[in-house]
């Protein structure tokens, strides 16, 4: 007897086109494809940044995501609203509930507030070929929410996530399938442009005579492993469009990290000041690495100048010997790379991350270093009362200094207000 062949996966990467700029659009009675629009955080800031712009405003005036305020023209078809975080994630959550009506739960994953993946493998008996399936929830998002959206897909997150990124987000829909991965997918350059692939990992693959996907593809395993360790298989497997992850499962598992960016509400120029904000984001970030039972090995700091300086900045990571979770251990090795790299301009964003992840457990919480445990044992307690009582119950001094900003943002969702 003939032993009977799985079908092969089919997932499905969807991403809502301007999710916060077509919401609010809707919410005015306007085309989200046809209205100018844009979302700014605060409009009483020159500065503030365009969270989400319509397509029809890329398309007229260039203004997109991060496009600060002052850099829009003065336009009678220009319109700018405020952020609605609240009504965005009920919008959200809506959108999945009418994913759970074609797949099971464990068969959707939310990748973002505005993007999500599904797989409908095994459903065509219910609903058809799943490329079809895909269409109908499109055509149902636009019926039910007026909402458009674009769409990937391929056998594996991977191909699904890379589909949408370069070619469903221009034509709508599209679906690659393995034979796909030399025409598609190898031509891509520069290599920041696949999903996975950072600005530093780009460079190290540059200095090794890598410049496109396909040179990754054909590059020797040993020679990626050599110089990445287990992450160089995975760049390898990725460009050939190999992804061995479960759904709901990180992409690239090598990197994992907690991290949080702040756009700051104006310049920071003093030392003590921005050194404010890193500690305070530290707090978050250890807190959350705490909360997973995971502690990391590498620190990132990225500092970002004012455009009143011209720009610039610097991105630095350093490496620590001992697996860490705490929040003053991260501060220290962010202010040793603030102090080496820092060239005294004013500072407009700070972002910081802890990779480099292990279990918790690795950590060498000895009886004989006192401190070490105390300082456990003080986080968790600090963690304990914050999650029951709010970030606010609990906090440094600095943040009830002008410079800090953590108390203030307890009070909004996503880093705007709430309403």
């Amino acid at each position: 007897m003939k032993k009977q062949e799985l079908p092969e996966a089919s997932i499905f990467c969807i991403d809502m086109c301007g999710f916060y700029a077509s919401v609010s659009a809707v919410e005015l009675g306007l085309d989200p494809l046809e209205v100018c629009l844009a979302v700014v955080g605060n409009q009483e800031r020159k500065g503030s940044v365009v969270l989400a712009a319509s397509p029809m405003m890329k398309k007229r005036f260039g203004v997109r995501t991060g496009t600060r305020l002052f850099e829009i023209p003065n336009h009678r078809d220009i319109l700018l609203v405020e952020p609605k975080m609240k009504l965005y994630l009920q919008k959200s959550m809506a959108i999945t509930e009418l994913l759970a009506r074609y797949a099971p739960k464990e068969s959707i994953h939310i990748y973002s507030v505005d993007e999500s993946f599904i797989e409908l493998t095994g459903t065509e008996k219910l609903w058809g070929p799943p490329e079809f399936t895909m269409r109908r929830i499109q055509q149902e998002l636009l019926d039910s929410f007026k909402l458009p959206s674009s769409v990937g897909g391929g056998p594996n997150m991977l191909l699904a996530k890379l589909s949408l990124d370069l070619e469903g987000k221009k034509m709508g829909f599209a679906y690659w399938n393995y034979s796909d991965v030399p025409k598609k997918l190898w031509p891509v350059q520069p290599l920041s442009r696949m999903w996975g692939i950072g600005s530093r990992t780009e460079k190290t693959l540059n200095s090794m005579g890598i410049f496109s996907v396909g040179d990754l593809a054909c590059t020797d395993v040993s020679v990626l492993e050599k110089q990445f360790g287990i992450m160089g298989n995975q760049l390898h497997q990725h460009a050939n469009g190999i992804d061995l992850s479960d759904m709901g499962s990180p992409l690239v598992e090598g990197q994992i990290s907690y991290g949080k960016g702040q756009i700051l509400y104006r310049d920071y120029i003093e030392e003590q000041d921005i050194m404010t904000i890193v500690l305070e984001m530290c707090e978050d970030i250890a807190m959350r690495t705490r909360q997973a039972r995971r502690a990391g090995r590498t620190i990132h700091l990225s500092i970002a100048y004012s455009k009143t300086a011209f720009g610039g900045g610097f991105s630095r990571s350093r490496s620590i010997d001992e697996a860490t979770n705490d929040t003053m251990e991260m501060y220290r090795v962010c202010q040793s790379l603030f102090r080496e790299h820092f060239q005294h301009k004013p500072v407009r964003q700070i972002s910081l991350a802890i990779s480099n992840l292990e279990e918790e457990s690795s950590m060498q919480l000895s009886l004989f270093d006192e401190k070490k445990f105390e300082n456990r044992q003080l986080g968790e307690a600090m963690d304990t009362i914050r999650k029951r009582y709010g970030y606010s119950a609990i906090y440094r001094g600095i943040s009830a200094t002008q410079a800090g900003t953590a108390i203030a943002r307890t009070k909004l969702i996503g880093g705007h207000n709430k309403e």
